[in-house]
């Protein structure tokens, strides 16, 4: 549902969203439901409300229960039971249809007008009757007391079939060429026909006579109105007895009272489009009238716009229903929009819940414009104190910046700079006297800021004027000096250029010769502006003279030259500026190593020798030990990167860069799974149990043999090696009895020895 407001006037489009697609299956339908947000959003108000295609017309029986809508393509007719809001039934038809009309209460009587002369006649179960008439059709009208279908086409005359008799009677003989729209009046059932010429021809039928003639082509040309061609009637509609509304080809509406040949009112569209469809709204006296762009609703005593709708699509037709605020519109689209305008009248009785659903949304609107509000960055609430109100619900946050009261932002203003209207007072006397100067003999003068920058667009400006008063048709283009776009550029001191700075040396190679010329022309405008200053009315100002260096112009080579002087000097700058700091983190290093000896004079011999690099040399044959020093950077090795750093800060030894993309450090683990925590868990336990089982055999001693040992000099590690190599447990038999085999098997599972027994 899309919610509208124009004029003061809530409109819902009931239809606003995606459709889907025929053949897609229900169980498609529902998960899209589920996933899309629109469609989740989306009132179906009646099941399947819409075209294959294209809907050409769309109408509402008389007791209000059933929408009959035809279209194509195939050519059909679809009838829409509100009291189910579903679909009713489906027929197809052999051509398309111009018009149709529904000449009973529900849908058991239809009448349909094909592109192709014929008339089709349907009752409740489907096809009734069908018959031709003798010229192309384009509307038809229905007389209720005399049972006549009156037909009007590309033909002069009106053709009559009676439906009680079962044939066709005496035509009505117009003087139009052609007749495109007609309509009978509900009260005293006088027939009027709108012509090509841009007439209405109005017909009694008791007396078959015309009673009466209007030009409606004349009338419609208001003053101001562009027409290209001669308007034609394209609709036509009747309101009571005495009032009718005529629509032209050229996008005008008059409003006739039928005892008066001029039109009371005349409304434009302003869309040079045919209109439509025309329909009164009785209870506001609005007219609603629609062309193929726009459906326009406005008073009929007086013209005033009451509200408008602009569908995304062309409009074919219009329908109100009875005594509501909802309208059907048929347009090229297979989607038929269901508009519900709550201040034209109430919701259908079928669909009364439409009106508690916009109750809520009214009594809940959202703030979409922002007229009350003042937009404020984050330097703004800075200069005014009220940065502590960021994220408060004083700020409404959006972009780079917030949203903060009027009222709140006019109050803060006035007690931070009490003397704003004094400055604001200044501000304009300025102003005036500035303006009041302009008309004096004006003197050129630099900005405070760039000045070489607004000298250089000077030139320029001068030699395009120079340049464009030699051509005839040439025309000097605006200077940036003089654009209000630009002025911070030469007023805000943030905007100075830094001519000392690498990027600007290296774009403009230039800029020392031309600089020379540029510092010349400055002195000899400060001059000018001293000189002006002291007021020598007859005293003339110095002019600059024109040297050889402004008028030769510099070449390539000249210029790729400077270029490269530009990248030497800035190599060399950056050379020098590495040397001295070397130099000073050396003479800080010397300091620092004085402070921590606390040696003298006679100590700097020494200091000068260790700072200097040893070199050793490595014999062949020989591995390098790291300078006896292989134990601990094996331990290093084995160290996490933490205790590393660590270490090496400690040490001394690492040495960190402060750049833009080093000197950063990153701490992680490794998150461990519950399965790993579990076997680690299971094996530190195996381990505490087996430690609890071992018993050390280091106190045994025996001297037969190599594997007994020497006495208890020797520990258990090389009595079980030795035992090992001797063949284990082949002899065992002279072991003491604190030898188990159980203690022996705890042993040798700790060297993952596997032993029989």
């Amino acid at each position: 549902m899309q919610i509208s407001s124009v004029n003061d006037v809530k409109i819902y489009n009931l239809s606003h969203g995606k459709s889907l697609p025929e053949w897609l299956s229900d169980r498609k339908k529902r998960q899209l439901q589920k996933k899309d947000v629109d469609i989740q959003r989306r009132i179906e108000l009646i099941q399947d409300f819409e075209m294959p295609t294209v809907c050409t017309s769309i109408k509402v029986s008389r007791d209000g229960q059933f929408i009959l809508a035809t279209g194509t393509y195939k050519p059909r007719i679809r009838c829409y039971d509100t009291y189910q809001l579903s679909l009713k039934f489906e027929r197809c038809l052999d051509s398309e249809v111009v018009a149709f009309d529904v000449l009973s209460d529900d849908y058991s009587k239809l009448v349909f007008l094909h592109c192709d002369r014929y008339v089709e006649f349907h009752s409740q179960h489907g096809h009734y009757y069908k018959t031709r008439i003798p010229k192309f059709g384009r509307d038809f009208s229905y007389h209720y007391p005399s049972c006549d279908l009156y037909f009007v086409g590309t033909s002069s005359e009106v053709f009559r079939l009676n439906l009680e008799q079962g044939r066709f009677l005496n035509s009505l003989q117009t003087d139009a060429v052609e007749n495109n729209v007609c309509d009978i009046n509900p009260v005293h059932h006088l027939f009027a026909t709108g012509t090509s010429e841009g007439r209405v021809e109005c017909w009694d039928p008791r007396v078959r006579n015309r009673v009466g003639m209007l030009d409606c082509a004349l009338s419609s040309l208001t003053e101001g109105t562009e027409v290209q061609g001669l308007p034609s009637i394209s609709s036509l509609k009747f309101n009571g007895s005495l009032t009718m509304a005529v629509g032209t080809s050229t996008g005008q509406v008059l409003l006739y009272d039928l005892r008066s040949s001029q039109p009371l009112l005349v409304k434009d569209h302003f869309y040079n489009l045919p209109i439509k469809s025309l329909n009164f709204h009785d209870p506001l006296d609005l007219v609603v009238s629609a062309d193929s762009k726009i459906i326009k609703i406005w008073n009929k005593d007086n013209g005033k716009v009451f509200s408008s709708i602009q569908p995304q699509t062309n409009i074919n037709d219009v329908c109100i229903y009875p005594k509501s605020g909802m309208l059907f519109t048929a347009n090229e689209d297979p989607k038929m929009n269901t508009f519900y305008i709550p201040a034209l009248g109430p919701a259908p009785r079928w669909c009364s819940f439409l009106d508690n659903l916009t109750e809520e949304l009214e009594e809940s609107p959202e703030s979409t414009v922002y007229d009350d509000y003042k937009f404020v960055t984050r330097k703004d609430l800075e200069n005014l104190g009220l940065s502590h109100l960021v994220g408060s619900s004083l700020l409404r946050a959006y972009m780079h910046g917030f949203f903060m009261d009027i009222r709140l932002y006019h109050k803060v203003k006035s007690m931070a700079n009490p003397f704003a209207y004094e400055e604001y007072r200044k501000d304009k006397i300025r102003q005036k006297i500035e303006e009041s100067r302009t008309q004096r003999v004006q003197v050129k003068k630099l900005p405070k800021v760039n000045k070489e920058l607004a000298l250089k667009l000077m030139e320029e400006g001068d030699d395009e004027a120079e340049l464009a008063s030699r051509k005839k048709k040439g025309k000097a283009l605006p200077s940036i000096l003089g654009d209000d776009r630009f002025k911070l550029m030469f007023e805000n001191p943030d905007y100075q250029v830094d001519e000392q700075s690498e990027e600007f040396r290296l774009l403009n190679p230039i800029v020392s010769k031309v600089g020379q010329k540029r510092k010349k022309k400055l002195r000899l405008l400060a001059q000018q502006a001293a000189a002006s200053q002291q007021a020598a009315e007859d005293e003339e100002e110095p002019e600059g003279r024109a040297s050889s260096e402004e008028e030769s112009s510099d070449d390539d080579k000249s210029w790729v030259e400077e270029v490269r002087e530009q990248r030497r000097l800035l190599r060399q700058e950056d050379r020098d500026r590495r040397r001295q700091e070397r130099k000073e983190a050396d003479r800080n290093t010397v300091l620092l190593k004085r402070e921590q000896n606390g040696e003298k004079t006679s100590d700097m011999a020494e200091s000068k020798k260790t700072s200097q690099p040893q070199f050793y040399q490595i014999k062949a044959g020989e591995e390098f030990r790291s300078f006896n020093d292989m134990a601990r950077k094996q331990k290093l090795q084995k160290a996490s990167l933490e205790d590393r750093l660590k270490l090496e800060e400690q040490s001394g030894t690492s040495n960190v860069s402060d750049t833009a993309v080093g000197s950063k450090q990153l701490t992680f683990t490794l998150k461990k799974s519950e399965q790993q925590r579990k076997q680690q868990q299971a094996e530190r336990e195996h381990h505490q149990e087996r430690k609890k089982l071992r018993r050390s055999a280091g106190h045994l001693s025996s001297g037969r043999g190599r594997g007994w040992g020497g006495g208890r000099g020797r520990g258990g590690e090389e009595e079980e090696e030795a035992g090992t190599e001797e063949g284990g447990l082949g002899r065992s038999q002279g072991l003491g009895s604190e030898w188990t085999a159980e203690a022996f098997l705890a042993k040798s599972s700790s060297k993952n020895l596997f032993v029989l027994l």
